[in-house]
């Protein structure tokens, strides 16, 4: 339990968006930005529990910030925050492609867009624990080495297709 507080406290402690509203928060009533993390956490639990519109909350929590660091980690010199935002959207395209076909089951769940929240969270957590980078290197990109010849070929057999067409149109 010790080790899950420290995280906190760490993550707490780091410059970004959400740590500078707290602080700002924090300065303004006087209340710990611990507590106020934990109102906040308490209250889009809740929210995504029991809230009409859980699924636009959900897609906008995994989809608003995430944006916003890529665009910030475009604009850094360093690549390596490019590669974390870059693995980050594979993973989300990946994890989407997979909802749409099985939404329309999952959504009848209890509980369900409460853990596609934690869920991407997860897949957008910095440092070591970062679920985007834990998934793409055990499962997509040992997928992908074994499989991405067979795409190519498929890939430029389907360009030439298209052009082939294209010429064919344009001909006429």
């Amino acid at each position: 339990m010790d080790g899950l507080r420290q995280r906190i406290e760490h993550l707490l402690e780091q410059r970004n968006l959400v740590t500078e509203a707290l602080g700002a928060l924090e300065a303004k009533t006087g209340v710990d930005k611990r507590y106020l993390a934990a109102g906040a956490t308490t209250l889009l639990s809740l929210y995504l529990l029991f809230g009409f519109g859980a699924s636009l909350l959900c897609n906008v929590i995994g989809f608003v910030y995430p944006a916003y660091a890529s665009i910030k980690a475009i604009e850094s010199p360093s690549k390596e925050d490019d590669t974390v935002w870059l693995t980050y959207w594979v993973v989300y395209g990946l994890f989407g492609l997979a909802e749409f076909f099985s939404d329309l089951l999952l959504s009848w769940f209890p509980f369900y867009y409460a853990g596609k929240c934690a869920f991407l969270l997860f897949c957008m957590m910095p440092g070591p624990w970062n679920g985007a980078h834990m998934l793409y290197h055990r499962a997509v990109r040992p997928l992908f080495l074994k499989h991405h010849e067979a795409v190519d070929s498929v890939v430029r057999d389907l360009g030439g297709r298209a052009l082939d067409v294209a010429v064919g149109i344009t001909r006429d």
